[in-house]
């Protein structure tokens, strides 16, 4: 009898158990063994906030959703397939499987116990038998006997490289070569070649078991790939840290992070504290507010400085985010958003901090906002904040989010030659006179550093005279200053690209996006135009100031809908500076990425309204 095969464009998996089964690790190797095979892929990492959440129970699941193929831009709303570790797995995620997928479980870990703590009824395996092709695989008692003649092997060791084994399955179900992950074995145990065999055996085992038993079967993917040259597969915060790391490079000015660890956003102070290679400065602060001000001040010395956070920190920063205004020195700082408030939920994306990126400070604190896109093009929009806030002499917002953040895709990688020029503001120092508050065409000031014989001033939080930069109390020139600082922001319009709309020419609704929503709008708009529909996406990543031309897109549309993950923060943003026209809104703040069936019944019901 031969195996069954199922021929797709594209396909969803989940990894789903305990935080402590290496589900992110599996993942994370399926993802870089499909981008480096030239696959289209993105994922979603999803897990709890508690390093050790309840083992056995729903609200201790981790999981990580990969989707792959052709024509990819999401994770995908639901998985064709469900590598579940525990029942618990099976529950967390039993709306997240398409009627009809395959669930491979683990089934050493369905004890009675471990039923009756997921939730399990009487009648729940024989509903999932009847909806679903489960698949009962001896997960943990074949990953032991894969390790049968390796001596001296701890009882954790062997329960912990299951996870391997579900990847060796996974593998042969769609054909991939496990050399890749082989590759990463002997690279990150060199010094620990037992473990390096241990993880290999147990991935080997997992493909064996998949070719000998006829009740799994083989995924075929069709049409042309769409990668061609060289791709890596990276995450959102380690293209942010290369961003700004290419942007120093371009500026050809040394690079300083000042940054306290927070949730997601922690592993950009990580990459970059691995990149002293570049000369990267990193500073773990004891607190968000040290890691602001060092970067303050190492831009007062020359150096391209940034700080890294989530929105708890970003609210800690506010008062010296003021201080990089008053004083008009560039900065970047990065929020990657999650939920809130307060701590609320660490490890779950959002984007409700655009109002405290546009207006959270005392005073008048103009401040531009960039936002990124897809994992990869956090790259992008950490070079081009650098470019902003080195060539307009002005601290610059980028926002990111947990979903970018841990969110994967393939990146081709970039050569420095494709990157645009920066004009630092630095003074010339045959320069024969300097004025801190003397300004050029678009309002910007030119960046004495210390060290420079007779460009010496003074810096601070108290208000400068115009020009000259004497601390000024005359009511008059603070409201100069005050102006001068906001037009300099809005000038900055004038060297932001102009905003692309995508879709149809003729449509009748507009649906606005902006930031991590991209490829979920982008996916459904091309799907409601397939099926006949005339729907136009535009999608916002220069957020303060807007596009020059955001007025002339709007007034085309006689529908506007905004779709964002927080309960209408850009919505009111567009209301606030154009007025003139009705926005619709549709939000969700559940801690959880849009899916595109939701967002295609959405735009319908606007559409026939």
């Amino acid at each position: 009898m031969s195996k069954k095969i199922i021929d797709l464009e594209n396909v969803v998996i989940k990894f789903a158990g305990d935080s402590g089964d290496g589900i992110q690790l599996a993942g994370a190797q399926l993802t870089n063994t499909t981008a480096q095979l030239g696959e289209e892929v993105a994922t979603f990492p999803d897990y709890p906030a508690e390093i050790r959440a309840p083992q056995g129970t729903v609200g201790g699941v981790s999981g990580f959703q990969l989707h792959f193929g052709r024509h990819v831009n999401t994770p995908g709303d639901k998985c064709d397939v469900l590598i579940a570790f525990n029942p618990a797995a099976i529950m967390a995620n039993i709306n997240s499987i398409k009627w009809g997928g395959i669930i491979v479980a683990d089934i050493d870990a369905f004890t009675e116990a471990n039923m009756e703590k997921a939730g399990f009824k009487d009648d729940t395996m024989d509903h999932i038998r009847q909806n679903f092709d489960l698949i009962e695989a001896p997960i943990s008692s074949m990953s032991k006997e894969s390790l049968k003649g390796i001596e001296d092997l701890d009882q954790k060791t062997i329960l912990k490289s299951k996870n391997m084994f579900a990847l060796g399955l996974v593998y042969k179900l769609f054909g991939f070569p496990l050399s890749y992950s082989e590759e990463f074995f002997d690279k990150k145990f060199k010094n620990k070649p037992k473990l390096a065999e241990v993880n290999k055996k147990v991935l080997q085992g997992g493909a064996s078991y998949a070719s000998a038993i006829q009740a799994i079967p083989s995924f075929r993917l069709c049409g042309e790939k769409k990668l061609k040259g060289r791709y890596r597969s990276i995450s959102g915060n380690v293209a942010t840290a290369w961003g700004l790391l290419a942007a120093a490079e371009k500026a050809n000015l040394p690079f300083f992070l000042g940054s306290y660890p927070i949730t997601p956003a922690t592993d950009i102070l990580q990459e970059l504290a691995n990149r002293k290679d570049v000369g990267a400065k990193v500073f773990q602060a004891e607190d968000e507010i040290g890691g602001i001000v060092t970067a303050i001040g190492a831009s007062y010395a020359g150096n391209l400085a940034a700080t890294s956070t989530s929105g708890p920190g970003l609210a800690l920063k506010s008062e010296a985010l003021g201080l990089a205004v008053i004083t008009e020195l560039p900065l970047v700082v990065v929020d990657v958003q999650r939920g809130g408030p307060s701590t609320g939920l660490p490890t779950k994306t959002e984007q409700a901090d655009l109002f405290q990126a546009l207006t959270g400070r005392n005073g008048e604190s103009p401040v531009p906002v960039i936002a990124a896109s897809t994992p990869s093009d956090c790259l992008h929009y950490a070079f081009m904040a650098s470019k902003f806030a080195l060539e307009h002499m002005t601290p610059v917002i980028l926002l990111t989010d947990s979903f970018l953040a841990n969110g994967t895709e393939p990146m081709s990688i970039p050569e420095m030659k494709k990157f645009p020029e920066i004009k630092t503001k630095l003074v010339p120092k045959d320069q024969e006179k300097y004025l801190p508050y003397e300004r050029d065409e678009n309002l910007v000031r030119g960046w004495a550093i210390p060290g420079m014989k007779g460009f010496e001033h003074r810096v601070g939080g108290l208000e400068k005279m115009d020009i000259t930069g004497a601390v000024s109390y005359v009511p008059a020139n603070h409201e100069r200053m005050v102006y001068l600082r906001k037009q300099k922001v809005e000038n900055m319009a004038k060297f932001y690209p102009e905003q692309k709309v995508e879709g149809s020419e003729d449509a009748d609704i507009l649906v606005i996006g902006w930031g991590s929503t991209y490829g979920h709008i982008k996916t459904t708009v091309e799907e409601l135009r397939k099926e006949g529909k005339k729907v136009a996406h535009a999608h916002f990543n220069y957020i303060n100031p807007l596009p020059r031309n955001t007025d002339d897109i709007l007034k085309k549309y006689k529908k506007i809908l905004v779709c964002e993950l927080n309960s209408g923060q850009f919505a009111n943003y567009l209301r606030m500076k154009f007025p003139k026209y009705k926005y619709l809104q549709y939000n969700k703040v559940m801690g959880l990425p849009f899916a595109v069936a939701e967002l295609k019944e959405e735009i319908t019901k606007v559409m026939e309204a």
